[in-house]
């Protein structure tokens, strides 16, 4: 485990390190970056950090008290991946959900759903806009490009 040295200039108070390091979870899950010691004494992640499960998915970003918060990216073995808003380790706010077959869907995500305005581009590269509500998207458009 290595800590990140700020310099202390003249007549500044020198800022505490944020400690970095790799650490492997009892199921063999491994998470390299920044974390702090909470309260308990417990080893949490939080600041810049990947966490990568046994299974393979991907968890990248800003973490706080454990949990992805801020911008993040996740990627699943089957190539399926997800870039944009998380808190609490959910899509939450504005996102990119791209399948395995090229379908991408840009717009609002509320606890991993998508939910709100978005543009969905299907396997062609077509995209329909219009309102989302988890799997349903009653009155979706084509948007033509002329």
């Amino acid at each position: 485990m290595g800590q990140k040295s700020k310099e202390k200039k003249d007549g500044e108070e020198e800022v505490p390190a944020t400690p970095s390091g790799e650490f492997v979870f009892p199921n063999k899950d491994r998470y390299k970056g920044e974390y702090q010691v909470n309260d308990e004494g417990t080893i949490v992640r939080h600041g810049v950090g990947t966490h990568t499960t046994v299974g393979g998915i991907v968890f990248s970003g800003t973490w706080s008290h454990d949990k992805l918060n801020g911008n993040g990216r996740v990627e699943f073995p089957s190539g399926a991946k997800f870039e944009g808003e998380m808190r609490d380790s959910k899509y939450e706010g504005m996102g990119a959900y791209t399948w395995p077959n090229g379908c991408v869907y840009k717009g609002e995500f509320v606890e991993s759903k998508l939910q709100g305005n978005g543009v969905f581009n299907d396997h062609h590269g077509q995209p329909w806009v219009g309102e989302f509500r988890y799997k349903a998207a009653p009155g979706l458009k084509f948007q033509l490009n002329m």
